[in-house]
């Protein structure tokens, strides 16, 4: 199996919810124990992208968006069994190549340890992250 063998789309119907839920509730870093009701909410409210070989999703990426200035990209992942194929670039491609998502004045992710797989399509340290504020809830 490699990349060019799977299908990216950003149809919801095809979402495997209970796959989402499980990788992102109990083996991601950042969305431990996280409910299978916010996590259907999140799906609604956001540009989302699968990517599928033989009708089976193997990876996931999120986008919080307006679809006009502003993009968070997050919960992004492949599934163990399909990792080091390029699906992870696949998904990048797809995203940054969306009609909905150009033009963007800031187009945000945080990650813990992919920084190289996003630097190669141009996303960079925050150039003034003293202007940057959060809420952090866990």
């Amino acid at each position: 199996m490699d990349s060019s063998s799977v299908t990216i789309s950003t149809d919801q119907n095809l979402l495997d919810v209970d796959l989402i839920h499980d990788f992102l509730s109990r083996h991601s870093y950042w969305a431990q124990g996280r409910s299978r009701e916010v996590v259907e909410r999140s799906l609604r409210n956001s540009l989302c992208f699968g990517a599928y070989r033989d009708g089976r999703q193997l990876g996931f990426a999120r986008v919080v968006t307006d679809r006009a200035t502003f993009g968070w990209l997050c919960d992004v992942f492949v599934v163990p069994e399909a990792r080091g194929l390029g699906i992870s670039k696949s998904l990048m491609e797809a995203v940054l190549g969306h009609p909905e998502l150009q033009g963007f004045r800031r187009f945000l992710l945080a990650t813990k340890d992919a920084h190289s797989l996003y630097a190669q399509f141009g996303f960079e340290p925050l150039s003034a992250p003293e202007r940057w504020m959060s809420i952090e809830r866990f």
